[in-house]
């Protein structure tokens, strides 16, 4: 048995979760409401305020989505109650973001700006920070979202190992290598 798919998640007070006939589940909460489209083999129930993903059998295929989706509803929710966050940090001389509306605009040391419209779930601001890099906060209430958006952005100007300039996560740790040695 799963682990992880085994486990129960806690409805907390102001979700509403429904499951449909065709095996979508939809979170419904102070944040927002998500939706899920499940396998047909994977059941899931809503019992005693606690949502329960079970099984058929123990094939390879099943034992993999019935972790996979517990761990999927257990995001949304997440998400549907308090939300999640990423904080993106641009390091490098001249290196700025500014965001207006659903678009970033970035200066990431091209000769042009790099301009990116966001879907309407992800939420962004920019700081910056005397004497500190800037930085561009995401936030959503859909993780995978929000993480495929994070590393798109940060896949435009990936952290290089010689300097560490570059888009990174805020709590990413880029190693660094040493440069070329001087002459003999």
């Amino acid at each position: 048995m799963s682990r992880i798919g085994k486990q129960l998640i806690p409805v907390v007070n102001g979700v509403t979760v429904t499951v449909s006939p065709s095996n979508e589940v939809t979170f419904k909460g102070p944040k927002g409401e998500l939706k899920q489209q499940l396998d047909r083999d994977i059941k899931v129930e809503v019992v005693d305020g606690n949502v329960t993903v079970t099984r058929p059998t123990d094939q390879i295929r099943h034992r993999a989505l019935h972790g996979l989706y517990r761990a999927l509803l257990s995001n949304m929710m997440v998400g549907v109650t308090e939300g999640f966050k990423k904080e993106l940090e641009l390091v490098g001389v001249g290196y700025r973001a500014a965001v207006t509306g659903q678009q970033i605009d970035m200066a990431l040391g091209f000769s042009h700006n790099i301009i990116m419209d966001l879907p309407k779930e992800v939420k962004a601001s920019a700081t910056a920070e005397k004497g500190q890099n800037p930085r561009i906060i995401l936030e959503s209430i859909d993780k995978q979202l929000l993480g495929q958006v994070a590393a798109k952005i940060r896949s435009l100007r990936k952290p290089e190992p010689y300097k560490g300039k570059g888009v990174r996560y805020s709590n990413e740790i880029v190693r660094r290598k040493a440069g070329k040695s001087a002459g003999k």
